[in-house]
């Protein structure tokens, strides 16, 4: 790890002045960032606390039925707020599906947008990587690719985005927050992030030195509550990146579909909206045969970018899985603990 300076900042404004230095970021839990210095995968010269800016640690339920969760909101803070649970089940499902329960308890909402991909290419630095080294190239590419990206990806980069949390939140149009010396501004989540394009270094739309400040669920999420889900295939159930992974939710209309929202993660360099299917499936009854055109529909662009086209029959099944027990209801009560209903397997899709 290199040597850097540690500015604490006390207010928004302070952050971002301290920040604006070549070098400076961001810190808040550190969750990611502290690995990846370790690891001299990133070397920042100065490093801004922002953990005691005022304002930013707060849910708040707005007038109109949305939520407002503040950037330093912590993840298992969220996931066990019993009103953000009972109106955004399929979030706080995701927060739950994620990391361990240590990390819930220290990663915070903006910190969770802002983590960097787990390829492991990226982590070693003796392979190239084209996000970590701009124009080194991608050692991806031909090498072990098995957990990598099939929809979205470019020769310059096949890796993946990691959060279970920003899936559901793309799923239901989530809005986020930004601030920085020109202002405050908001963005939709799935703009937020890029895709690799030919330029992978480029990650979000943020300008030098922006900071999120919240992230904002509009009032039609909660219309979802009664028959969201999100579902997580991994390779170990204690504590693993997803495989693949599916946020839905419908809300019905006597015996047909008058909406629909689908997300899936592990599957690009973003979480991915699928639009298509929803178009598809509105107007039609909850079942198997609807759920499986939507789940062709969602995969239909997809490729392998190596030996990983197991991830799409996978993200099929996922799909139609995550319809079926969305169409079946959201339970009450979400289990906290891994190894609950919620927490699946790499074996439990593949019946769908």
């Amino acid at each position: 790890m290199n040597r850097f300076e540690y500015v604490r900042a006390t207010s928004t404004a302070g952050a971002i002045a301290a920040v604006a230095d070549p070098g400076a970021v961001y810190l808040a839990a550190g969750t990611n960032l502290l690995d990846l210095m370790k690891g001299r995968i990133t070397q920042p010269t100065r490093l801004v606390d922002i953990t005691r800016l005022p304002g930013l640690d707060k849910i708040e339920r707005l007038p109109d039925g949305g939520a407002r969760i503040g950037a330093l909101v912590r993840n298992s803070d969220l996931a066990h707020d019993p009103d953000f649970a009972r109106r955004f089940p399929a979030v706080a499902e995701a927060l739950l599906s994620g990391a361990s329960a240590q990390l819930r308890n220290a990663a915070t909402t903006a910190g969770n947008l802002m983590q960097r991909t787990r390829c492991h290419y990226f982590y070693d630095t003796a392979s190239a990587c084209n996000k970590r080294d701009p124009g080194a190239g991608c050692d991806a590419r031909g090498g072990d690719t098995r957990l990598h990206a099939v929809l979205g990806w470019s020769e310059h980069c096949v890796a993946t985005h990691p959060s279970d949390f920003c899936v559901p939140l793309v799923a239901f149009d989530a809005v986020v927050e930004i601030e920085g010396k020109s202002g405050r501004r908001e963005i939709a989540l799935e703009d937020f992030h890029r895709l690799p394009g030919t330029e992978p270094w480029h990650e979000t739309v943020l300008d030098s030195g922006e900071l999120i400040v919240a992230v904002r669920l509009p009032p039609d999420a909660g219309d979802f509550a009664g028959h969201a889900r999100y579902l997580k295939v991994r390779e170990r159930t204690s504590y693993a990146f997803a495989v693949v992974s599916a946020a839905a939710g419908l809300r019905l209309d006597g015996q047909c579909i008058a909406d629909a929202r689908l997300a899936l993660g592990g599957v690009a360099l973003k979480p991915w909206r699928a639009r298509e299917a929803e178009r598809l499936l509105v107007g039609r009854e909850p079942n198997k045969t609807a759920f499986h055109e939507a789940a062709q529909a969602a995969l239909a662009e997809a490729k392998p970018s190596g030996d990983n086209a197991f991830k799409i029959e996978l993200a099929r099944r996922i799909v139609v899985r995550a319809l079926s027990l969305a169409a079946a209801g959201t339970p009450q009560l979400l289990p906290a603990l891994p190894g609950s209903p919620f927490a699946l397997t790499a074996g439990v899709a593949t019946d769908a």
